[in-house]
């Protein structure tokens, strides 16, 4: 009866619960007490592998948010230099006040005085 169970184990209860688990070792088994041990040592390992699987996770999540992140500060990065270009042209053209060259090119006055600033030095 103990064969049998275990046959059954092998053949019926494990590919059923435990789909795409590889258990090589497991064909070598014969009795009850190998099997307990067997599955008692997987066991332990689940929780180990889940959490490896989690850390794994965690950083493919966390390298493809700092890509985004990084391209995103760049694009930030370009459309300010591009405002910034545009307010330095109109600068030197000399018609437009602060105030218009900042609502032209979404820049403040402050940042628009201090880009004519650098052109006076």
């Amino acid at each position: 009866l103990r064969r049998a169970f275990v046959v059954w184990i092998r053949r019926v209860l494990l590919p059923n619960r435990a789909p795409g688990m590889e258990l090589p070792e497991f064909n070598e088994l014969q009795d009850l007490h190998e099997v307990h041990d067997m599955l008692a040592e997987r066991i332990k390992k689940w929780p180990e592998r889940w959490v490896e699987e989690g850390r794994e996770e965690g950083r493919e999540e966390g390298h493809e948010e700092g890509r985004e992140e990084g391209r995103e500060e760049g694009r930030e990065e370009g459309r300010l230099e591009a405002k910034q270009e545009t307010a330095r042209h109109l600068i030197k053209l000399g018609v437009l006040s602060d105030e218009q060259i900042a609502e032209a090119t979404g820049l403040t006055v402050a940042e628009v005085d201090a880009l004519r600033g650098e052109d006076r030095h």
